[in-house]
This record gives structure tokens, C-alpha cells and sequence, in this order.
């Protein structure tokens, strides 16, 4: 299986993991959420695939650009 790196897409502290290493999720799925500027932002799945692993924790301080998980494809 392939490996697909997801990034952060800003930065903001991790607020919230909604999905678990194992689980399986589909393009378009909310991972977790980024709290930044007082807003709530869901990261959502690129791709179809098996939550891997999560390289943040909440409540985590992440850079835009950072890894947050991996999922296999």
C-alpha cells in the first residue's frame, strides 16, 4: 500500500482527532479539527483509505505546512 501524507492547511492548535488509527475513511471525510483565529476548521480526507497514524496530539500547536497524519491507500 501506498502512504498519502496529510498537511496542515494553516496554522492553529489541534483542537480534536475524530477518526482513530484503523479506521477506514473515504475522500471527503473530516480527520480532525484545527482551531485557529477562534474558528473551527475540519481537515478533511484527500483520499480513500486506513487511518495509519496520527503525528499531532491535541491540543498540539501545528504550522501551516506541517504533517498531521498518514493513511494508507
Amino acid at each position: 500500500m501506498a502512504i498519502q501524507d496529510v498537511p496542515a492547511p494553516m496554522t492553529g492548535t489541534v483542537k480534536e482527532l475524530l477518526v482513530s488509527v484503523g479506521d477506514r475513511v473515504s475522500a471527503g471525510d473530516e480527520l480532525l479539527i484545527i482551531e485557529s483565529m477562534k474558528m473551527e476548521i475540519p481537515v478533511e480526507s484527500p483520499v480513500a483509505g486506513v487511518l495509519a497514524e496520527f503525528v499531532v496530539e491535541p491540543p498540539g500547536k501545528i504550522e501551516e505546512g506541517d504533517l498531521l497524519l498518514r493513511l494508507e491507500v
